[in-house]
């Protein structure tokens, strides 16, 4: 389970002045004033230094102001127009103050046209959206009205619950709520803006309405509601002053509060994933302090008294336990001897005798790491730019091959004729006798293929960390197997990034214009660090127990997996587009029923109007507030507001479900229709989920509901070819096969021996009877058991009190006492070892599973109870995966193509006429997928369907 992510965003800029006025005037050893960035630095100093004490942060950037001309000049050209000038003194620390930031290695964030408080704004919102608490460290009153606001709209594929927003005032040491917000304004936080937007601002010349201070304000705001409705309600008060200057000053009020709006979608130069907090690399920060005389923080960071990086990181893991301690040996491996990156090393080739030159030494090599440049993430799409070649440390080049302008008439630089290169690297990459080394091979795998050049044979050092490692990082690109988090792990080194050599934002250009000299050293990099990982990790594959999982398992799946991406599968546009207009309609007509039942017209999607009807309005018992201060409407309250006999619950939770599918498939489907193939090419992650499942992304089609008849519409539009079907072979309750046979529960393996409903027996076991109803608890009861569910969980599923669930899972563990011993010894052996396994040794680190947090150490128990059985599960379908072509093959049905891999199922597309023939090596593939690693004591059972459509084989 992944911690809860955590970002900081300090207001650098109050800290500048802050800083300025707390401390006298120095000078650096060439006279240039540095008072102000003496005192930044130590305030950053003592801010890292506070939150690595307490429950820091997981992800932390500076934000700056770059000038004092934003947009709100366009809008007001009296905004700020008082400020005056900042002391002459001070204007030249400004520099030295981005200096001292980067020296901490942390983001240094500013943007021209808009201000610091935007920024904010903008990677506050976007950061809730991806499920992220966010702490504003600053005591700015226009800040306080992002304080408590949760992400409940928009939220990004995956996210379930959003992240929510405080502040952090280091001066006072307190941390900023709604509370504290209501105290100091007398409203919450969402009405802030409307009391400054009265009461003015002299310091930023907002001129709000004159006379009217934050009491008056604040009494308007909370007796009327909001600024129109006060402004509104001048017309009707008694005659005095203030409605006087209500009435003639609205026009002033109204610009005031487009003024102290913050703007939440500014550009975001920075992804939120590379504010991610690591170590302080000591040599820049040393050589700061050294070079601007700051002798005295420089003795305390060689010493490491009071250092912001005395553990080598600003947020340094807080687990000492057994576990803990053993999920990270697999790290102490020693490096090989290597020389330290020398970018200057690199060659450019640009002529066929230099080419040649390099492929002579790869061929020498027998083992050659490989990096492909192209214009876009979309391998189906992109064009070719470069290609990358490493034979050993600092031996790597760099092979231009589509570089030069956009415009054609352009200057394009020296490179060799692409079709030319590609013919000469062509024998090299598919020689079986080199071994080529890629990081996320899967990818450089199709844009070759989509050259010609079939690569083989590969090894891929994304897969091969997380064969030993998975789970240990639970962030970061790859779930922390990206090629820079691995560099900064392993080797100690950070590469260059993507946006240093393109830029970012409107200043961004391709990689294809990048000047030469600097596209060899990023993309010559890539191949040399690619080569260094794999010879660290390729050693520790046989000391850790790495090797049978990497060869058996996830290294051959690799060009499977490219394959199935390459080809794609259809999807029938005109059914898409029919479905969502038929889901437009339905939602509409469920809106106005909504409206109805509530007795009132409000915003469907919006949790807070809903909670309001919900409970205020309807009076619905149960209500429970947030930190945000409104009710939760997530899908578990309105389930059991559902089964209380609530009808508009029943409403809200369709309505919600087709407007996600709405957006999330039949629109968004349409959109990723491949012009050149008329496919969608899904792109599936080797080591998107820690227990080894593959996921799906752009378009994700692991989330389409299973059981239901919209999933079954959406899933009509996937479509075959005229003359062939879709064959789709499902296990059949695979987890529940491999939990009989894990925990040896005879029962249950005897069900599944005789071909018996296994709900049905479970039913009998627990209750004595199968009814519709019996059964379908014990179907319930069934899977929640294996995934460590609690009386809570149970109960909230089953709709029981939670005293009758604990009864249940007391009786299951009684007619079943394999499972709870199975739970028990797992447990016990994750909570010694630091990792579960499953049957073919696939490890699953639980860094947590010790913790003295209950909520990180339940959920970390919870997972590990079910990883060994997932993971099994995952491990047999990939296995039948990358037995499925030589079988087919040797069938004489080689023309059969595996399209889709979804949960425990595989689809296929195939001529009609070959389905008899080809369900049966497909099925005696898949059910016996396990052999003869492992031999399992229950069979697996594999469903079967065929169809003109995905939803009619399904």
């Amino acid at each position: 389970m992944a911690d809860k992510q955590h970002l900081y965003l300090v207001d650098g800029s109050a800290y500048i002045f802050r800083a300025y006025h707390r401390l006298p005037p120095l000078t650096d050893p060439e006279g240039t004033p540095v008072g102000a960035v003496y005192g930044y630095t130590t305030m950053l100093w003592k801010l890292a230094d506070d939150l690595d004490k307490a429950d820091g942060p997981t992800h932390l950037a500076v934000i700056l102001d770059k000038s004092s001309h934003s947009f709100r000049n366009e809008i007001y050209d009296q905004y700020k127009a008082n400020r005056p000038d900042p002391p002459e003194d001070l204007v030249p620390q400004f520099p030295l103050i981005r200096d001292a930031t980067r020296a901490f290695s942390l983001p240094c964030i500013e943007e021209p046209g808009v201000e610091a408080d935007d920024i904010i704004a903008s990677y506050a919102r976007a950061a809730t959206r991806k499920g992220w608490d966010v702490t504003i460290v600053s005591s700015d009153k226009d800040l306080m009205q992002l304080i408590g606001k949760c992400a409940d709209e928009d939220l990004e594929p995956g996210v379930e619950t959003g992240g929510c927003i405080d502040m952090l005032d280091t001066m006072k040491s307190q941390r900023i709520g709604r509370e504290e917000v209501i105290e100091k304004f007398g409203v919450p936080p969402e009405k802030v803006g409307d009391v400054l937007a009265l009461m003015g601002d002299s310091v930023d010349n907002i001129p709000g309405i004159f006379g009217v201070g934050p009491k008056t304000a604040s009494k308007l705001i909370v007796e009327h509601g909001d600024l129109t409705a006060a402004l509104d309600a001048a017309e009707g008060m008694k005659k005095s002053k203030l409605k006087e200057r209500l009435i003639e000053h609205r026009a002033n009020a109204e610009l005031s509060r487009v003024l102290v709006t913050l703007r939440e979608d500014c550009d975001l130069p920075v992804e939120l994933e590379d504010m991610k907090l690591g170590g302080v690399p000591p040599e820049p920060l040393s050589a700061f302090l050294e070079k601007h005389g700051f002798t005295s923080l420089l003795r305390r960071l060689e010493s490491g008294t009071g250092s912001p990086n005395r553990r080598t990181d600003l947020n340094p893991p807080k687990q000492q336990t057994a576990g803990a301690e053993a999920s990270s040996q697999g790290n102490v491996q020693p490096l090989p001897e290597m020389p330290a990156v020398d970018r200057s090393a690199y060659e450019c080739v640009q002529t066929m005798d230099r080419l040649e030159h390099w492929i002579r030494r790869a061929t020498d090599a027998r083992l050659v790491a490989v990096d492909t440049e192209t214009s876009s993430l979309d391998c189906m799409l992109c064009d070719l730019v470069g290609v990358s070649l490493a034979v050993g440390p600092n031996e790597a080049c760099y092979i231009p091959l589509g570089h030069g302008g956009s415009d054609m008439f352009a200057e394009r630089p020296a490179q060799i004729e692409m079709d030319a290169a590609l013919a000469a690297l062509r024998p090299m990459l598919e020689d079986d006798a080199i071994l080529k080394i890629f990081q996320n091979g899967k990818y450089d795998l199709n844009v070759l293929a989509r050259q010609g050049i079939m690569v083989s044979p590969i090894d891929d050092t994304m897969i091969i960390s997380f064969a030993l490692d998975a789970g240990r990082s639970e962030s970061g690109i790859g779930g922390g197997h990206g090629m820079d988090e691995l560099a900064e792990r392993h080797l100690g080194h950070t590469c260059l990034s993507f946006k240093e050599i393109c830029g970012t934002g409107k200043k961004a250009i391709p990689f294809g214009e990048v000047p030469l000299d600097k596209a060899t050293e990023y993309a010559a990099e890539d191949a040399d660090v690619t080569w260094r990982l794999h010879a660290h990790l390729r050693r520790r594959l046989p000391i850790e127990g790495g090797t049978k999982i990497y060869e058996r398992v996830d290294r051959p799946l690799v060009p499977v997996v490219a394959g199935m991406e390459r080809h794609g599968i259809k999807v029938d546009r005109a059914r898409l587009a029919k479905l969502s207009n038929e889901f437009a309609t339905e939602t509409a007509r469920l809106e106005g029923e909504i409206h109805i039942l509530a007795g009132q017209e409000f915003t469907v999607g919006s949790p807070k109007q809903l909670g309001d009807i919900l409970f205020d309005k309807l009076g619905h018992k149960g209500g429970k507030k947030g930190k945000s201060g409104q009710y939760s409407t997530d899908q578990s309250i309105l389930e059991r507001l559902s089964a209380d006999g609530a009808e508009i619950a029943d409403k809200v939770l369709e309505w919600r479900q087709l407007t996600k599918l709405k957006s999330t498939y039949t629109d968004a489907l349409q959109q990723a229709i491949n012009p050149r193939t008329s496919c969608v090419h899904t792109s599936y992650s080797l080591v998107g989920a820690q227990t080894g499942r593959l996921s799906s992304t752009d378009p994700n089609l692991q989330n389409i509901p299973i059981r239901t008849e919209i999933g079954r519409q959406i899933r009509e539009a996937f479509v075959a070819d005229e003359g062939n079907v879709l064959l789709s072979a499902d296990y059949s309750q695979i987890e529940l096969r491999l939990a009989a046979h894990m925990a040896d529960v005879g029962p249950l393996r005897d069900a599944f021996e005789k071909g018996e409903d296994i709900h049905s027996r479970t039913a009998t076991e627990m209750f004595g009877e199968v009814t519709r109803d019996t059964r379908a608890r014990a179907k319930t009861i069934n899977f929640a058991i294996l995934y460590g569910i609690s009386r809570w969980g149970l109960a909230g599923r089953l709709g029981v009190e939670p005293d009758e669930a604990q009864a249940m899972i007391d009786t299951y563990f009684k007619r079943f006492p394999g499972i709870q011993k199975y739970i028990l010894h797992t447990l016990e052996s994750v909570r010694e070892k630091g990792y579960s396994e499953t049957l073919f040794g696939r490890k699953t680190w639980f860094p947590r599973i010790n913790s003295k947090n209950q909520n990180e150490r339940t959920g970390s128990e919870r997972a590990a109870i079910n990883a060994p059985i997932q993971g099994t599960s995952a491990d047999i379908i990939k296995r039948a995966m990358v037995r499925m072509g030589p079988a087919l093959d040797q069938a004489g049905l080689g023309h059969v193509r595996m399209l889709l891999q979804v949960h425990d199922e595989l689809v296929f597309e195939l001529p009609e006429t070959d389905v008899d023939a080809a369900s049966k090596v497909i099925e005696r593939v898949m059910a016996n997928a396990h052999n003869p690693a492992v031999v399992l004591f229950v069979p697996l059972g594999v469903d079967i369907g065929t169809g003109r459509s995905w939803g009619a084989a399904h």
